[in-house]
């Protein structure tokens, strides 16, 4: 059977293809813009016949009608990143979070230790062999469909065909559904004079053709618009927006002198605005690759000069940085930030950059602080600290002793913060 007429066998509606699912199902939601909307919309009216239906994502950016609290016995969510959309459900306990490295999800669906019964998948219209592209979401994605027993793909003809290890084939579905609608989109935010002087702060620190990581967001972005007058730098990162496109246009992003993949964009999953996804469409210079393969420490410090930017809701005086968490209350999740903390910090010439604003809720708190709130998760231990960058200044606080690290983050902590953070440093004895 030539593949056109398998896909025409397998071609149905949404109800016969959702029908597949059953009670104690887990079941594993495409991520990020990739996600299958009109198969993830449609699931909920099927909540009358399920129960006790486990949804398996990360960080999604669409709506989830499935999380509604009158779904409770019915669906119920296990977050591997936390996004707005289940953040509250979360917290109150209605959903599941499971703390996990992005780099080792893959392989929780290959080892049994997650499996996936069923995947809902947005995939790209096939090729002439019939192979279809996973597109702007290929990170955990693909792992999942290549390990679960029943996949169900929706069609989109919007979805860009990315090239890489972005492939599958359409004999791998059991189920088509053809969609046609648009990708979520996120357009570019602005960047605050403040966001602007930390991403030149960490500019300063970025030598030419360094290859760089970073996401999405006003500091991402500050980096980018910084890095002008920079020459033949790369990127290899979980995740990339617009702000690329610009810089590959002028010539300043080329990949030109990657070890790793030359003349190569490297990314697990990309989220922007609709002239992103037109931009990555069938262009050679993009690769897509599943989580385990991007995030791979090990991958990662095989580029020199790799700069790792992440980012924190807090640091204490001794360098231990949290992500995820604002107290007790799970926030996000650990994500890529190890992978590539640790993967920069093995490279020759690495820089691991920890960049945030000094400050939050418009300035009342600072994120230097003595001690991290009772409950806050480690991300990035005291051990694993090397660049710490806010508006007010850069510091590398690998190697220094307590008493220097302290000095050191109260030197870039905002003004009117500094006196309360010199106090408490001294009355925990690390000054």
């Amino acid at each position: 059977m030539n593949w056109d007429k398998l896909y025409r066998k397998k071609l149905t509606d949404v109800a016969t293809a959702l029908s597949k699912i059953e009670s104690g199902n887990r079941v594993y939601l495409g991520g990020g813009a990739g996600v299958p909307i009109q198969l993830s919309q449609a699931l909920v009216d099927r909540a009358s016949e399920l129960r006790d239906v486990e949804i398996t994502h990360i960080l999604t950016f669409a709506d989830a009608p499935y999380i509604d609290p009158k779904y409770e016995g019915v669906f119920r969510v296990n977050a591997l990143f936390i996004g707005h959309n289940v953040r509250k459900a979360v917290q109150q306990g209605r959903a599941d979070f499971t703390p996990v490295f992005l780099s080792e999800i893959p392989n929780m669906f290959r080892n049994g230790r997650l499996p996936i019964d069923v995947a809902l998948i947005a995939v790209s219209p096939p090729d002439e062999h019939g192979f279809c592209s996973m597109g702007v979401e290929v990170g955990t994605t693909k792992p999942a469909a290549e390990n679960a027993r029943i996949v169900i793909a929706e069609v989109n003809r919007q979805m860009p065909r990315t090239l890489g290890d972005s492939f599958i084939h359409i004999s791998r579905f059991d189920h088509i559904v053809e969609v046609d609608y648009p990708i979520p989109e996120a357009p570019q935010g602005g960047s605050s004079d403040e966001h602007l002087q930390v991403g030149a702060n960490i500019a300063e620190l970025i030598p030419d053709g360094a290859t760089l990581q970073m996401g999405i967001g006003s500091i991402p972005d500050a980096v980018l618009r910084n890095l002008g007058s920079h020459k033949e730098l790369g990127i290899h990162t979980e995740l990339f927006s617009d702000g690329v496109i610009d810089m590959v246009e002028r010539g300043v992003i080329t990949c030109a002198r990657k070890n790793f993949h030359p003349g190569k964009i490297v990314a697990g999953f990309l989220f922007g605005t609709k002239e992103l996804y037109d931009f990555v469409d069938n262009n050679p210079m993009i690769e897509m690759h599943p989580t385990d393969y991007v995030n791979d420490p090990f991958n990662i410090a095989r580029n020199d000069n790799m700069v790792a930017i992440n980012s924190a809701l807090q640091i204490d005086l001794t360098g231990q940085v949290c992500a995820d968490s604002i107290g007790t209350r799970f926030y996000s999740g650990v994500g890529g930030q190890i992978d590539f903390m640790r993967g920069a910090a093995r490279s020759q010439g690495g820089l691991p950059i920890i960049a945030f604003l000094s400050t939050a809720k418009g300035g009342e708190l600072s994120r230097i602080v003595p001690k991290l709130y009772e409950g806050s998760g480690v991300v990035t231990t005291r051990n694993d600290i090397h660049y710490v960058v806010t508006e007010f200044g850069a510091v590398d606080l690998y190697g220094l002793t307590v008493r220097e690290r302290a000095k050191a983050l109260i030197s870039i902590s905002a003004p009117q913060f500094r006196d309360e953070l010199t106090h408490a440093a001294r009355e925990l004895g690390y000054i």
